[in-house]
């Protein structure tokens, strides 16, 4: 089986070496949709409050007298059933973190990656073409890369120019590598990323206590006939 590889987008010619170790890892679906709820669960806020009846600020009194009225009799108006009353077993503050295993979520990490490189909707970006901002030559070199749904460009310190330059599209999200997640690598149509990003998403996903993991260091610069 070949070495995966993540051709350049525009007209830079050429391709990265992936290492095979993190992007030909076989999709595992349960651990990547345990890794995906927990990432989701853990960016929640948790500040849903509501009152129950012994905190909602109402009178003690009773409504209308116990008999004589013909009506049936009636408790607190603090009562749940009443307008105005407090909630039944409402929503309170609380934290939504599941734990998963470090290995585990290197794997889902690894498992979605290589679903990436599997079906082609990976490419590397050459950062060092972005000498200042520019909307126009980031939209230009997603143009052939595929259409719908939106694209995760991932980046590292020191591309700034090239995250301001995608930040605008609206079919892009622009994160640092440092801070990519499961969900934001399934949740993706395609994904872009410079050979150092790759770099570091492969030290992230690394398998515990084998090789050392990266694009293989250099970039192939394989010139088109």
């Amino acid at each position: 089986m070949a070495a995966p590889r993540a051709s350049y987008l525009g007209k830079k010619s050429g391709d990265v070496k992936l290492d095979e170790a993190v992007f030909g890892e076989p999709f595992h679906e349960p651990l990547v949709h345990r890794a995906v709820t927990a990432e989701l669960n853990a960016r929640r806020r948790g500040t849903a409050s509501t009152l129950t009846r012994g905190q909602v600020a109402m009178t003690g009194a009773k409504a209308w007298r116990q008999k004589g009225t013909g009506r049936a009799r009636v408790g607190a108006l603090s009562s749940p059933q009443r307008t105005g009353g407090g909630v039944a077993f409402g929503p309170r503050p609380r934290g939504y973190t599941v734990k998963v295993n470090r290995k585990e979520r290197r794997r889902a990490l690894r498992a979605a990656l290589s679903m990436h490189a599997q079906r082609g909707s990976l490419a590397a970006l050459g950062a060092d073409a972005f000498s200042e901002p520019s909307t126009r030559q980031a939209a230009e070199a997603l143009e052939d890369f595929g259409k719908g749904g939106h694209v995760l460009v991932v980046l590292v310190e020191g591309e700034e120019m090239a995250a301001l330059s995608f930040r605008n599209l609206p079919s892009a999200r622009v994160l640092r590598a440092a801070d990519v997640g499961v969900a934001d690598v399934v949740g993706a149509a395609r994904l872009v990323a410079s050979p150092g990003a790759f770099d570091e998403l492969a030290a992230l996903a690394a398998v515990p206590g084998g090789r050392a993991a990266g694009s293989d260091a250099a970039t192939d610069q394989e010139e088109a006939a």
